[in-house]
């Protein structure tokens, strides 16, 4: 058995922070990527335990617990983000562990008579007489949702652990056991109760207030410089300002923007910066600087990944590492305190045709769609002109709508929200019959709102969010860190009433009420942008010849993945300007690109 270890130092800069590391007794050696950030206070218990430490990092701070404790006990103690292998020498066991939200990746799988692990799917390239094939389930999950959910990946038998899993291996034997949950968002979810007062509202959110500044005063400690990426949104705004107040030196920050109307909030940060008195840098993105980008997607993201945002990504976390070598960032705050507006969405419109028979929902999407994109957005235009507040892109908007509400159930009406492709095993060739497995995760039963937050918890917030920040930074070796996603955190968001989560109305009431304290709420208070970009007038101008070349029919039908007509179709609509395909080409283009440069060949059997 071997372990190895490629490190991005940041506590114990010193030769005693070198990993794999070996526990004091000799029993332990560990190869560990992430941070526990309670290492300073779980050192001080070891040690009036009678520990010894040679060095200052966490990770022998990590080996020390769980030689006192056990890896279960240590598991339970940590607060932090990991990914981790551990060797017992004892035992002759080898563990791979994941951290509770799956900020930190960890893939494995079988190369013949071996087991290979590692933190990217370029180390297990890297394994002689691995023979690697496509998953085409997993591509056909890449087509609708833009990412391939734990545990699948792109490969044909290389799996990802789920977060909040630990497995055993038993070397002797070869016996590999089934991965075992330590914590569980799901059994969290289940044990959640709306019988909390509304009118206890306030004291709930003072209750988040003394969490939240702990879990950010513990992800503050660093051997290295550090700063924070700073939209000018809810949730950015209050990690910074919860960091500002706990600095005696201005805190630094870091935002970026675009020159094309719509897609610039670098104003916003840039007057939060201001009142909070942070050390405050800015940089405008130009189509130019996506063009450079893009070849290096795919070896950044070694596994095909379609979340346009990871553009700007990966140029804020490059920004800010010219400075820092840590990064706090606003993840998660969408996820645990609802708000997205796609959950209001779906709400509403589920309830509009909830009592309509699925013959009806089919003969409503079809009218929709009768009209072209044009025909709909000249009448939103003609509506804006008598002043009523129609979308200018109504088409668009329009044919969203005709795309959902052909929905069986509410479970189904939120996968087709989520979705592009929305039927992508007609897209892939050789999964006919499969549809059901790339479906991605199924909603639980009761309060619709709980059930779109636990889904995007516990699949498009790690394998979507944190997949596109952990491969951007990592690309820069900046670590993010994120302080929403203390496990303590999300435990007491659970526990909330989602009444609370969102009143007025208006989702993440809690945060808003704690940013209120520090940042006027006109500085703060707009319609969420997210972090877009104009990837629509992109692929029509500076990117239209690149994505021309991986979209030709001669390639697509070389390959033998993809049914290349409905992509060519949509291809040329967008370009014309007919319809705004950019989500659904984008898909299909990271996957092409990514197939280019790793030159994997088709699979040569069905997926079973």
């Amino acid at each position: 058995m071997a372990l190895g270890h490629s490190r991005l130092a940041i506590i114990d800069l010193s030769p005693t922070g070198s990993q794999p590391m070996t526990s004091h007794c000799g029993r332990y050696v560990i190869s560990f990527n992430g941070e526990i950030y309670n290492f300073a206070s779980l050192r001080e218990r070891l040690t009036g335990y009678g520990k010894k430490f040679r060095g200052t990092s966490d990770t022998e701070v990590a080996l020390a617990a769980i030689s006192h404790w056990g890896l279960t006990g240590a598991l339970e103690r940590f607060n932090g983000m990991f990914a981790f292998a551990l060797w017992d020498g004892h035992k002759r066991r080898l563990s791979l562990i994941r951290d509770r939200l799956g900020e930190k990746p960890l893939y494995f799988g079988r190369a013949g008579a071996a087991l290979i692990f590692g933190s990217e799917l370029k180390a297990l390239r890297a394994y002689r007489g691995l023979t690697l094939s496509i998953d085409r389930v997993a591509l056909a999950e890449l087509l609708r949702f833009g990412y391939i959910s734990a545990p699948r990946s792109i490969y044909a038998g290389i799996e990802k652990l789920s977060p909040g899993c630990v497995m055993h291996v038993d070397v002797g034997s070869g016996r590999v056991e089934p991965p075992q949950a330590f914590w569980s968002l799901s059994q969290i979810a289940a044990r959640k109760s709306n019988n909390l007062l509304e009118a206890a509202a306030d004291l709930q959110v003072e209750g988040l207030r003394e969490v939240l500044l702990d879990a950010v005063n513990l992800r503050m400690v660093a051997d290295v410089p550090l700063g924070a990426f700073l939209s000018g949104g809810v949730d950015s705004s209050l990690i910074t300002a919860m960091m500002q107040a706990q600095s005696s030196a201005p805190v630094r920050t870091y935002s970026i923007g675009f020159g094309e109307v719509g897609f610039d909030e670098s104003g916003h940060a840039r007057a939060v910066a201001r009142h909070l008195g942070t050390d405050h840098t800015e940089f405008q993105v130009t189509s130019t600087d996506a063009l450079e980008l893009v070849p290096r997607i795919p070896e950044i993201y070694d596994e095909p990944f379609a979340d346009p945002s990871q553009l700007p990504t990966i140029l804020v976390c490059a920004l800010a590492r010219r400075h820092v070598t840590v990064a706090l960032t606003g993840d998660g705050g969408d996820e645990l305190f609802a708000g997205y507006r796609r959950y209001a969405s779906t709400e509403r419109i589920w309830g509009a045709v909830r009592r309509l028979s699925p013959a009806a929902r089919r003969q409503l999407s079809a009218a929709l769609q009768w009209p072209s994109a044009e025909t709909w957005d000249v009448a939103g235009r003609a509506l804006q002109r008598v002043g009523l507040p129609v979308d200018g892109r109504l088409g668009e908007r329009v044919r969203r709508v005709a795309d959902v509400v052909e929905a069986t159930d509410s479970q189904d009406l939120y996968r087709r929200m989520m979705s592009k492709w929305q039927q992508p095993t007609d897209l892939v060739l050789g999964t006919n019959g499969l549809e059901a497995a790339c479906r991605g995760h199924n909603l639980a039963a009761g309060d619709l709102l709980e059930s779109m937050l636990l889904s995007d918890a516990v699949t498009y917030l790690p394998d979507d969010i944190l997949v596109k920040v952990d491969r951007a930074s990592m690309a820069s070796s900046l670590e993010c860190r994120v302080p929403l996603l203390d496990h303590r955190v999300v435990e007491y968001a659970w526990r909330m009433p989602t009444v609370v989560l969102r009143r007025g109305g208006q989702g993440k009431w809690p945060l808003r009420r704690l940013l209120d304290t520090y940042v006027p709420r006109a500085l703060v208070e707009r319609p969420k942008q997210g972090f877009d970009v104009p990837l629509g007038q992109w692929l029509r101008g500076p990117l239209r010849e690149w994505a021309g070349d991986l979209l030709s029919t001669s390639r697509l039908e070389r390959q033998g993945y993809l049914d290349a007509r409905p992509i060519a179709q949509r291809f040329a609509e967008h370009v014309s300007g007919r319809q705004n395909w950019q989500g659904h080409l984008w898909h299909v283009l990271m996957f092409e690109a990514w197939l280019e440069r790793h030159e994997i060949q088709p699979a040569t059997r069905s997926p079973e």
